[in-house]
C-alpha cells in the first residue's frame, strides 16, 4: 500500500470495521459454523487453492480474479451477459434464505426487507448500458467505447452484505471487470457464502472461473493487501468515513459511498398524509439502515402538529420528553477517555438497526410488533438529529420558516452530498433546497427509495458514491472511456 497511508490511519479503518456493531467482536476470530444454505456445495480448485472464489488471502484471490478477468475478455459481451443474468436470478430464488441468514449473522435489519433488497438487484443495470458513441465526418469515424479496469477491489458493509455485493457484482461484470470482496467482518460469512454460490454457477455455464472472489475472514492485513495488490486497477468503497479515507490516500483510483444523514424538509403546502405516509416508509426501512433513510425531519411549525397526528394515525409512535429523554440516554454513548461533558455522544452500537421494540423498551414504552418506527420532538442540535444513528427512530424539529429549515438541514446534512427529501407543492421551495444542499439524492414528496426507482423513475444501487463524485453507480462507472480512430474520407454522402 502507499506510504500515504499511515498506520494510524489503517488501525482507525480496522477498528471502525471491526467493532462498528458490536466492539466485543473486535480481534475475535470469526465462528467455526457457517451458516446452512440450499446452494450447491464449494469443491476445491486445485488451480486457485480457493473454494469457487472463497480465498484466505488477498494475493491468490487478486491472482484468481485477473484469470478470471481474461476468460471474460475473451468470452465477449455474451459471457458477461450470461454471468449478471445469473447473479439476478440466484439473488432472487435465494432472497428468503439468504435474507434470513444474513439477519442471523448481523443481527441487525428487517428480514422482510432484507428478503426485498435481494429480490430488487434484478432491476440493478447491465450491459445495456454501455452503449457505444460514434460519429463520422469528413476526416473519418471515431467511436469511443467504455472498457473495463481489469481487476476491481470492492470492500462492503454490514448494513446491505449480500445486496450490496450483488449489485456490485452486476456492476462490474457487466463492465467487464472481475472482483475482490473484503467483506464487513459482521457480514462475512454471509457475503462468502453468495460467493460461492455465483461462481459455482457461472463456473458451470460459462466456464469462467472466480469471477467473483471474496477473502472468507477479512482482516486488518487482507484490507491492506487488496488495495496494495498490483492486480487491483480501482478500488469500490462502500462503507464509514475511516475506511473511504483510506481508500482515498492509497495511491489507486477509488469509488467511494460514504456515510449520509438525510433531512427532510415538510413545508405548508404539502399533503400531510402522503408526507407521513412517505417519511414512515423510508425512517422504517430495514429498521434505518439505509444511508438515504430520513434521519431527521423540519417541519414548519404551523403544520408540524397535523404531520405528527398523521405519522400518528398511520401507525408511529410518539415520545414525550422523558421518554425521550430515556431513549436518548441508552442510545448514545461517549467516546471512550471522554467525560460525560464531551459534546459529541456517539451511537450505542447495540441500537443500530434494531426493531422498534428494542427502542421502545429502552425508552419506557410498550409497543406492539406492527409498530414501524418512534419518533419525537426535538431541537435542531440533538444527537438524533446530528449523528447518523441508523435505528427506526426520527428526531421532529419544528422551523419558524422555510429558509430556517433548509439552512438547519444544510446543517443536519454534515456537507456529505449524500440525500435530501422535500414535501413541498411550492416550486420555489424545492429550487432553494436543492441548490442549498447540493445533494447527490434530491426527493420531492416520496420516499428515500424513489431516488432509486423504488416508487420512482431511475435504477437500484447500492454504492452512491458521493465523496467522489461518481454519484449512483452502474456499470459505466466502472469503465474507462477509449477512443478508436480511423482516418480518412469514408463517408458515402
Amino acid at each position: 500500500m502507499s506510504a500515504a497511508i499511515n498506520e494510524q490511519l489503517i488501525r482507525e479503518v480496522v477498528e471502525e470495521i471491526l467493532g462498528r456493531l458490536d466492539p466485543a467482536k473486535a480481534g475475535a476470530p470469526p465462528p467455526a459454523a457457517k451458516p446452512e444454505c440450499h446452494c450447491p456445495k464449494p469443491q476445491a480448485n486445485a488451480s486457485t487453492g480457493g473454494l469457487f472464489g472463497v480465498f484466505q488471502e488477498a494475493g491468490p484471490a487478486c491472482e484468481a480474479a485477473a484469470a478470471a478477468f481474461v476468460k471474460l475478455r475473451q468470452g465477449g459481451m455474451a459471457a458477461r451477459h450470461k454471468a449478471v443474468t445469473i447473479v439476478k436470478t440466484l439473488a432472487e430464488a435465494n432472497a428468503t434464505e439468504w435474507g434470513r441468514i444474513e439477519l442471523e449473522e448481523t443481527k441487525i435489519g428487517r428480514l422482510d426487507h432484507k428478503i426485498e433488497k435481494l429480490q430488487g438487484i434484478k432491476n440493478v443495470p447491465g450491459v445495456e448500458w454501455l452503449r457505444p458513441d460514434a460519429r463520422s465526418g469528413d476526416h473519418g469515424i471515431t467511436l469511443e467505447e467504455y472498457t473495463p479496469f481489469g481487476v476491481i477491489g470492492a470492500i462492503t458493509p454490514s448494513t446491505h452484505s449480500i445486496p450490496t455485493l450483488s449489485g456490485n457484482i452486476v456492476n462490474m461484470v457487466a463492465a467487464g471487470n472481475a472482483v475482490v470482496f473484503n467483506a464487513h467482518p459482521a457480514a462475512s460469512r454471509c457475503a462468502a457464502l453468495a460467493i460461492r454460490a455465483y461462481n459455482e454457477a457461472i463456473a458451470r455455464e460459462t466456464g469462467i472461473e472466480n469471477l467473483c472472489c471474496i477473502i472468507e475472514h477479512p482482516t486488518l492485513e487482507s484490507f491492506k493487501a487488496l488495495c496494495a495488490n498490483e492486480h487491483i486497477r480501482l478500488l469500490c468503497v462502500t462503507g464509514g468515513p475511516g475506511v473511504v479515507k483510506a481508500a482515498m490516500q492509497s495511491g489507486k483510483r477509488a469509488i467511494c459511498a460514504g456515510p449520509g444523514n438525510p433531512p427532510v424538509l415538510v413545508d405548508d403546502t404539502a399533503c400531510m398524509k402522503r408526507a407521513a405516509r412517505a417519511i414512515i416508509a423510508g425512517a422504517a426501512y430495514d429498521n434505518n439502515l439505509l444511508c438515504i433513510g430520513e434521519k431527521e425531519v423540519f417541519a414548519l411549525d404551523s403544520i408540524a402538529d397535523k404531520l405528527m397526528a398523521e405519522m400518528e394515525n398511520n401507525g408511529a409512535v410518539r415520545l414525550n420528553a422523558a421518554q425521550l429523554e430515556r431513549l436518548t440516554k441508552a442510545a448514545f454513548v461517549f467516546k471512550e477517555g471522554q467525560g460525560a461533558g464531551c459534546p459529541e455522544p456517539v451511537v450505542n452500537k447495540d441500537f443500530i438497526g434494531k426493531d422498534p421494540s428494542v427502542l421502545a423498551q429502552a425508552a419506557g414504552v410498550n409497543v406492539t410488533e406492527k409498530t414501524q418506527l418512534l419518533f419525537a420532538e426535538t431541537d435542531a442540535r440533538h444527537p438524533f438529529v446530528v449523528e447518523e444513528q441508523m435505528m427506526p427512530f426520527l428526531p421532529i424539529v419544528r422551523v419558524k420558516s422555510v429558509e430556517e429549515g433548509i439552512a438547519a438541514a444544510v446543517e443536519a446534512e454534515h456537507n456529505y452530498k449524500h440525500t435530501s427529501i422535500i414535501h413541498s407543492h411550492d416550486v420555489e421551495h424545492m429550487t432553494a433546497m436543492a441548490r442549498a444542499l447540493d445533494t447527490t439524492l434530491f426527493i420531492k414528496n416520496g420516499w428515500c427509495m424513489a431516488g432509486l426507482g423504488a416508487g420512482g423513475e431511475g435504477y437500484p444501487s447500492f454504492s452512491i458514491a458521493t465523496p467522489t463524485g461518481e454519484g449512483v453507480t452502474n456499470p459505466r462507472t466502472f469503465t474507462r472511456v477509449r477512443r478508436c480512430v480511423m482516418v480518412d474520407n469514408l463517408r458515402i454522402y
